[in-house]
């Protein structure tokens, strides 16, 4: 196993469970120390305790990054514990369902509509805004947000504030490349298609099936290839790629 990570600090919001647990793992076998942000408090401690237990230099924060106040405590802690990130993923996102489907816009309330920006862009924005400064200072960084197909095309699976909030962070990501190019930091974004995750058991199998006969591999992607792609980005070998958003969907969509 390659270190391209070795003892770089690397921050992952929604750290805990699918996506974003297979992102720190990713880290931490290459030598990454890695903070986690995560609302689930009890999950990201017991995640912590494995994780240290098996050698690894990570910290757990319960936050709910809808604030800016607890993103700065959870910023802080981890900086205090591991050292200035170098890395962000902005992995945190919600997509809620009311009797497993998707709101309509005349059913979604306005709560709700702020509820799904605040975690999914907001949040992504207060984390990028606590990160940069050390990175531009070091001239070093990189910063990866998870975006998702439904961000470029209608799924009739997600409700249109997450569709609005998936689509912004396309647009954040080219205009933070632009503005943090000339300070040697990079900010990617990943677009996920149907990924096979915890998630995923509350969905009919007919209707995964029938994503998997559209997709052009003929099959869900699984946490550990997104993960990949969030580790280009993250390592030298992506060092004069910026801007980008790479769409990890099988096919799903080509653009």
């Amino acid at each position: 196993m390659s270190a391209r990570f070795q003892d770089q600090v690397i921050i992952v919001t929604g750290a805990v469970g699918g996506i974003g647990s297979a992102i720190v793992e990713g880290f931490l076998a290459e030598g990454g120390k890695v903070g986690l942000i995560d609302f689930n408090s009890q999950g990201g401690q017991a995640y912590e305790k494995e994780l240290k237990k098996r050698g690894h230099a990570v910290t757990f924060v319960h936050a709910d990054v809808s604030h800016f106040d607890q993103c700065q405590a959870a910023y802080d802690r981890i900086t205090r514990d591991l050292g200035p990130a170098t890395i962000l993923v902005n992995n945190v996102g919600i997509s809620p369902k009311t009797d497993g489907r998707a709101l309509k816009v005349w059913e979604m309330t306005p709560g709700e509509w702020d509820k799904v920006v605040a975690v999914n862009l907001n949040s992504v924005f207060y984390m990028t805004h606590l990160a940069t400064p050390h990175m531009v200072r070091q001239r070093q960084g990189r910063v990866i947000n998870m975006s998702s197909v439904a961000g470029k095309a209608y799924c009739d699976i997600v409700a249109a504030h997450y569709a609005a909030t998936k689509a912004a962070l396309l647009g954040l990501t080219r205009h933070w490349a632009a503005e943090l190019g000339e300070h040697d930091v990079t900010v990617n974004g990943l677009a996920p298609g149907r990924i096979s995750t915890p998630l995923l058991k509350s969905v009919p199998k007919e209707i995964n099936d029938a994503v998997a006969e559209v997709t052009a591999l003929r099959r869900l992607g699984t946490p550990e290839e997104v993960a990949d792609a969030c580790l280009f980005f993250a390592s030298d070998q992506a060092r004069f790629v910026t801007g980008q958003v790479l769409d990890v969907a099988g096919g799903w969509l080509m653009t």
